[in-house]
């Protein structure tokens, strides 16, 4: 492969090097998140800010830990994951919102995704379709039992991810909106817990690359409780989400240690 970053160390997208990094990331997707994520490790500092990617290494427990934006959807999330792994780092977890999908999903509740839905683009060049994107286990059981313990309300499950945000909102505008209003009844007679747009992707580039990848979201609103004239009221503080994460990286590292 060319090295389009001309033998800097650094890796091309995000401007990251192995001395950068904790070998745990959290990913949430808008770099504005990232100093707020911070904040909950010990002695962050700011050590690259390039395109959607910023990074913010601290330490938990002793232990370096860092947090990197991925942008939107998943080319940009596979991307972050891809130059992270390469630096080093063997667990992520993304930290996102979503939208409910069934009725006890409610804004302000937290979805803990345990497999994903690859209604989208990038995963289908790592892996065929046939191929499940799952979440680790290790990884999940750390963000259940960091919801549970800090008493925050959680639902584990499958979400369904996509490429276009507009195509689940407004689908019935879309030249394709046979295909998408049918498959979305599928997703809900599945038992589909909520919408997000990069969990697949991070889930097969994890399989791919052999690290460990989990992801949690809070519930910003839901748009079945919303056409059923239900009560769906809006949540845009990812606090709850952020705390279950960092709690979930407290136990991994236990974990890890013991072994």
């Amino acid at each position: 492969m060319v090295d389009y970053a001309q033998g800097s160390g650094k890796q091309y997208h995000t401007g990251i090097g192995p001395e950068d990094i904790g070998k745990y990331v959290i990913l949430p997707g808008d770099p504005k998140r990232c100093a707020k994520i911070a904040e909950h490790f010990d002695n962050p500092v700011l050590v690259a800010d390039s395109r959607e990617y910023v990074t913010y290494t601290g330490t938990l427990d002793g232990v370096r830990v860092s947090v990197t934006s991925t942008g939107i959807g998943g080319p940009s999330a596979s991307i972050a994951i891809e130059e992270l792994s390469r630096c080093g780092a063997h667990t992520f977890i993304r930290v996102g919102t979503c939208g409910g999908m069934q009725e006890n999903v409610c804004g302000g509740d937290i979805v803990i995704a345990n497999g994903a839905i690859r209604m989208e683009g990038t995963s289908k060049e790592y892996a065929p379709v046939e191929y499940p994107a799952v979440a680790d286990i290790y990884v999940t059981n750390a963000l259940m039992q960091s919801a549970k313990e800090q008493g925050i309300t959680s639902h584990v499950g499958v979400v369904q991810c996509k490429d276009s945000f507009f195509g689940q909102h407004q689908p019935e505008v879309m030249p394709v909106s046979y295909e998408l209003e049918n498959k979305w009844q599928a997703w809900l007679r599945m038992g589909c817990l909520a919408s997000e747009m990069e969990s697949a992707a991070l889930f097969i580039a994890g399989s791919y690359l052999r690290v460990r990848v989990g992801s949690c979201f809070l519930v910003v609103a839901n748009q079945e409780r919303a056409k059923k004239g239900l009560p769906n009221k809006q949540v845009h503080d990812t606090e709850l989400a952020i705390r279950t994460a960092v709690g979930a990286i407290r136990k991994l590292i236990a974990e890890d240690q013991k072994k």
